[in-house]
């Protein structure tokens, strides 16, 4: 019985993701090469999660925000993050009207599909949670009254790397309300030639609309129902237990370079990342493969490293990596 099931279901995810090609390939027309950022960008886009970039600037991380939104159909909005930056300017304010005497509801440009926080860690804590609570509870209170983000509703943030003057890092309880964190590296040489050709012959490609934002809404509801067997969900949970408690997996060298392991939002996100990218693949099932193909950008900034770690240079990368080749594969 449950064969038919997953024949069905197999069919129904064909037919339901062919637009993430779609998707790719408008994507693709717009962003030279960066395939791993749009990839992401999409996992975060169908498991309703949001995402934190990392990288040096003018690697296209608000290039690849804005032509989503326009490839989606979707409002967009940057908001680019400075030391003087208030909450307001980010959810919005309490007008008075002269007209009206009285005071009227002017909504920040948080209320969009899509948002850029463009250098998130260059504002004050104040203002970071401001955006992290619409993040969270999809809803903004202004004044008295409280309003609904628009669905689907996704943040981008970008940090510039931690070693820059004036930033303020953000804490680790806010970063672990980023589902995917995706650090952004250099194009490759061919690519970056491209990227020098298209700029001087000044031929910018526009992203047109191939999706509605209805149709994301209805693709995450999908990605929901992805089959996900009980071996894959004890996988799940094993990998996160093996960053708790490395010594009860055979990492007791793990121990001291680790100062706290990652939360259950790990496991949460790292099952629906695993689904959306079975359903990007265009598969009804999830695989291990699928796992640990998003389990880096899972987990990398949920792992805390000890002083210890962090003098011998080790990065959560190679921990996550020990993790994996020591969790026994379904």
């Amino acid at each position: 019985m449950e064969n038919i099931n997953i024949k069905d279901l197999n069919d129904r995810i064909q037919r339901e993701s062919a637009f993430t090609d779609l998707l790719t390939l408008e994507m693709g027309k717009v962003i030279v090469g960066q395939k791993h950022l749009v990839e992401n960008l999409l996992i975060g886009l169908l498991a309703g999660g949001h995402i934190l970039l990392e990288g040096v600037p003018g690697l296209a991380k608000t290039l690849a925000i804005n032509t989503l939104a326009q490839s989606v159909g979707g409002k967009f909005n940057r908001i680019q993050f400075t030391p003087d930056l208030l909450p307001a300017d980010v959810i919005g304010t309490m007008i008075y009207s002269q007209k009206k005497e009285s005071f009227e509801v002017r909504k920040g440009p948080v209320f969009a599909n899509f948002v850029l926080a463009d250098e998130i860690n260059r504002s004050p804590a104040k203002v970071q949670s401001a955006l992290l609570e619409a993040m969270q509870e999809k809803q903004v209170t202004i004044g008295d009254s409280t309003f609904a983000l628009p669905d689907p509703f996704l943040v981008m943030a970008t940090q510039n790397p931690i070693e820059q003057e004036g930033t303020y890092p953000l804490p680790e309880a806010q970063v672990d309300r980023f589902m995917l964190k995706v650090v952004v590296d250099y194009p490759k040489k061919e690519e970056e030639r491209l990227i020098v050709r298209m700029n001087n012959a000044g031929s910018f490609p526009k992203a047109r609309a191939v999706v509605s934002p209805e149709d994301i809404v209805r693709a995450r509801s999908v990605v929901r129902d992805v089959y996900m067997d009980e071996k894959i969900e004890r996988y799940i949970v094993d990998i996160v237990y093996a960053t708790r408690t490395p010594e009860e997996y055979g990492l007791g060298s793990l121990k001291d370079l680790i100062s706290y392991g990652a939360s259950p939002r790990a496991s949460i996100s790292l099952s629906l990342a695993s689904k959306a990218y079975a359903f990007i693949k265009r598969r009804g099932y999830v695989i291990p493969e699928d796992v640990r193909a998003v389990c880096n950008e899972v987990m990398r900034h949920r792992i805390g490293l000890s002083y210890e770690a962090e003098a011998e240079n080790v990065t959560t990368e190679e921990i996550i990596s020990k993790v994996i080749n020591a969790v026994i594969v379904p």
